[in-house]
């Protein structure tokens, strides 16, 4: 209500500086025609787009995959498979009859090649999340922020991620 009498207000001395100074601004008064909203009963939203011939956007299908948005998504994927290492490992000291010793001893039996590659899976969303979250505290120091920048930090934390989890793996 009261932006509705500021609203008054302001036409009004504008319509007055006008008549009394010449023209100084162009009011144009917009009036709207409510409309009563045409909802079916169980009809859902598409089906209703479908019906009035509204286009459906295409979103994620027309656009090629970047770098920038591929490494956002890998970053808060890494971020969950680490709570979910976490809230396992947590879990599983609780549930689990025995001791890590005991789990540890049966993963020695396992090949080199499954050894190295459990290892590196386990290894490259620590990596990968511990390195890019350094190129996030460069970015809120302002810092590499062209488009020349954030690409050529993403290609090199990449790289410097492949290498800390293969140390990690080897170690």
């Amino acid at each position: 209500m009261a932006s509705l009498i500021l609203r008054n207000a302001c036409r009004r001395t504008l319509l007055q500086s006008q008549n009394s100074a010449g023209p100084l601004f162009a009011v144009r008064t917009v009036v709207l025609k409510p409309v009563q909203p045409d909802n079916r009963p169980g009809e859902s939203h598409d089906d209703r787009n479908a019906r009035l011939q509204r286009p459906q956007s295409p979103h994620l299908t027309i656009y090629a995959p970047q770098l920038t948005s591929m490494l956002s998504i890998t970053h808060r994927m890494t971020g969950m498979a680490l709570a979910g290492y976490a809230t396992m490992m947590g879990l599983g000291a609780l549930a689990l009859p025995h001791d890590a010793t005991h789990y540890l001893t049966m993963l020695e039996g396992l090949s080199a090649p499954t050894l190295m590659a459990l290892k590196f899976t386990l290894a490259y969303p620590f990596a990968f999340h511990s390195v890019n979250g350094v190129r996030h505290l460069f970015w809120d120091m302002g810092k590499f922020l062209t488009i020349k920048e954030v690409y050529s930090t993403g290609y090199t934390m990449l790289l410097v991620s492949g290498v800390v989890a293969a140390a990690l793996t080897f170690l």
